[in-house]
């Protein structure tokens, strides 16, 4: 095949490309194969994403975990929002809906367990006042941490949330204002404590 160049400007983009059948070099059989070999990888790739999309959404939107919960009377108890004991805070660490209804996370508070979260519950757990204390969510690597500091007689409200992750859903805390809390918590069920996956 001879090279074309372009020469006076007189022919046009298609005549150069196609000036003969001749001058086309078909593949090799072993062009095809490694086209073929490349071509089988990439959707060998794309299967992996759209397996590993499915899976994850799964664990994400699929079902719904659960956990021990109290008796009925001990959750409408702790809906009054009654104040802690002497020298004491209170802490209503709580989760609602959202994505990741199959997922239940480990809650620490100081490195204690106080148990694992499912959607719609909250636990109650008072902590000595006047100091700081950390709340702390399992999540997809490790754990997030929370770091408030407390005041005697005081309650205090903190929201589990899910978030997306790399393979499964992360977990974080958030310290949210008395009245949302407490809207938020009356219609939830309070939690067994104690029950800790790790």
């Amino acid at each position: 095949m001879q090279c074309t160049h372009l020469r006076d400007g007189n022919e046009s983009f298609k005549d150069l490309v196609h000036e003969s059948a001749d001058d086309i070099i078909p593949f090799s059989q072993t062009e095809r194969i490694a086209y073929a070999v490349l071509d089988r990888q990439k959707e060998e790739k794309v299967l992996r994403g759209i397996v590993l999309i499915a899976l994850v959404s799964t664990v994400l939107f699929a079902g719904c975990a659960s956990v021990p919960m109290e008796d009925v009377k001990l959750t409408n108890e702790a809906h009054k929002f009654n104040p802690p004991s002497d020298g004491n805070a209170g802490l209503y660490i709580y989760r609602s809906g959202g994505i990741g209804t199959a997922l239940k996370k480990d809650i620490w508070v100081d490195g204690n367990c106080i148990g694992q979260t499912a959607p719609y519950m909250f636990f109650y757990e008072e902590v000595e006042g006047d100091k700081e204390h950390k709340i702390s969510t399992e999540s997809e690597f490790s754990p997030n941490d929370l770091i408030i500091k407390v005041k005697s007689g005081m309650l205090y409200f903190i929201r589990q949330y899910i978030k997306l992750g790399v393979f499964v859903g992360g977990a974080g805390l958030e310290l949210v204002d008395e009245e949302e809390g407490k809207k938020a918590v009356s219609e939830l069920e309070m939690a067994t404590k104690g029950d800790c996956s790790k």
